[in-house]
């Protein structure tokens, strides 16, 4: 029983140091307030390109306009989902870019009330000392007002895991994805316009890992043992992420549309500038969750795969022989659609009595489950003859019909170049390709191919880079 209690106790180990790295930052007394922790968008901000001159801007109230509460799995929560002090967030970001002088105007009021406050004490001062009080200066105005909000907080875009257990012992791991949206806009204050609009977004990650192991590893004697840890991005962090990305891109985007201006005429098409112009092209050739959207064009496409197949008919101990095959196929609007006609041969053959050389043709469509994606699983259907039992191969000759069905997964390489890899069915309509007529299912084959495609004409447009 001992030796059995030493062969649990590395799974015991292993499990107890899987679930370790979360303890090494375990808070085991309280701590003293510090600064606030910033986030890595704000290096960024802070290395924008130097303004030839501060704007003075207000903003009024930048609120969450979600109306969005705390997901929670039981129940109903009165706590909102995101921070209700996002007004104040902006005013720092705005502070800390180098290129906008906030203004207070969130609290309009109680200035107006302080000031009151001042020119009456002033007042009563110079009545009873008869000592003229200088008067206040006015209050700063501005020439752009910055508007918008949160107006968007998606729980559960996105969540996943996996776990495995075995006799007793196991591991499980579980992560959400929501993702919080922010829109900026300037607006002027001189006519009203609207100069321009930005958009971003965050997602804000939540984790959760559990290690167990449950055993009896004698009589009466119970081994069990846990570990595990959860971690919440916190939602405050990712708006605070979100809005000096916006700040950011509110001050680009200015730039590009002369509505203010830089120190160094150069920093407008700037090493700065153009990382700003890749990512915004980025943001038009990607989805909210990071996978790349391509736009597919009509084009004609051409294949070659080889690979290997296995005859499964009336004779036994198939052998499994090389195959090839040419395609020619014609991509449709969106990319979801190819029709294709192919061309390809081989060997069906067993250990004894049978080895015969096809040839077959055939024509069909192929449809890709995610055309907009760059790897993608893909689906064929196809129908066509086969030539078999040419030159001196065994058995009998002739032309049979078949039908074809198959799987796929497809990767764009390039431009013009997929990697293909593919798993086929070949079901012929009679059951005589191999000479014999045996049971009630009909001959068939299966393959596996890899290939390459390459797409015939010019590959799909870029988008246009900025321009000066």
């Amino acid at each position: 029983m001992k030796l059995r209690l030493f062969h649990y106790l590395p799974i015991a180990c292993g499990l107890l140091l899987a679930g370790c790295t979360p303890y090494f930052h375990q808070p085991f007394s309280t701590e003293r307030a510090r600064l606030g922790a910033e986030v890595n968008g704000n290096r960024e901000m802070r290395d924008l390109p130097a303004p030839k001159s501060r704007t003075v801007v207000a903003v009024y109230k930048f609120r969450d306009q979600t109306g969005q509460y705390k997901p929670q799995l039981n129940g109903s929560s009165f706590s909102t989902a995101i921070t209700q002090g996002a007004t104040t967030i902006l005013l720092k970001a705005l502070e800390e870019s180098g290129w906008f002088d906030p203004i207070e105007r969130e609290n309009l009021g109680n200035l107006l009330n302080e000031r009151k406050i001042i020119r009456s004490t002033r007042a009563e001062f110079a009545e009873q000392t008869g000592v003229k009080q200088p008067a206040l200066p006015p209050l700063l105005f501005a020439g752009v007002i910055l508007e918008g909000g949160i107006i968007s907080y998606d729980a559960n875009m996105l969540t996943g895991g996996a776990g495995l257990r075995y006799f007793g012992a196991g591991a499980s791991g579980q992560y959400r994805q929501d993702r919080v949206t922010v829109y900026l806009r300037a607006i002027s204050t001189s006519t009203g316009q609207i100069l321009k609009t930005v958009y971003t977004s965050k997602t804000i990650l939540s984790q959760q890992v559990d290690a167990s192991l449950f055993r009896f590893v004698k009589f009466k004697r119970l081994l069990e043992t846990e570990t595990g840890f959860t971690y919440n991005e916190p939602s405050e962090m990712a708006v605070k992420d979100a809005i000096e990305k916006a700040v950011q891109a509110l001050v680009f985007e200015g730039i590009q549309l002369n509505l203010w201006s830089v120190q160094d005429s150069t920093e407008r098409t700037g090493s700065k500038m153009m990382a700003y112009v890749r990512e915004r092209e980025y943001g038009l050739r990607y989805d909210v969750l990071g996978r790349q959207v391509l736009e597919r064009h009509p084009a004609l496409h051409a294949t070659l795969t080889a690979g290997a197949q296995r005859y499964a008919g009336d004779f036994a101990n198939p052998r499994i022989t090389p195959a090839v095959q040419g395609k020619l196929s014609y991509q449709l609007e969106g990319g979801r659609w190819l029709p294709f006609v192919a061309a390809g041969g081989g060997r069906l053959a067993t250990q004894r009595f049978f080895d015969q050389t096809i040839f077959y043709a055939e024509a069909g469509v192929q449809m890709r489950v995610l055309p907009t994606d760059r790897l993608s699983p893909y689906l064929t259907l196809a129908g066509g003859a086969t030539q078999h039992g040419l030159g001196n191969d065994a058995g009998p000759r002739g032309v049979v019909p078949h039908a074809t069905l198959g799987v796929g997964l497809e990767y764009q390489l390039s431009g013009k170049w997929y990697a293909t890899g593919s798993a086929d069915g070949r079901l012929f309509l009679r059951d005589n390709i191999d000479g014999a007529a045996v049971g009630q299912y009909n001959d068939n084959t299966t393959s596996l191919q890899v290939g390459l495609t390459y797409m015939v004409g010019s590959p799909k447009k870029r988008s246009k880079a900025y321009k000066e």
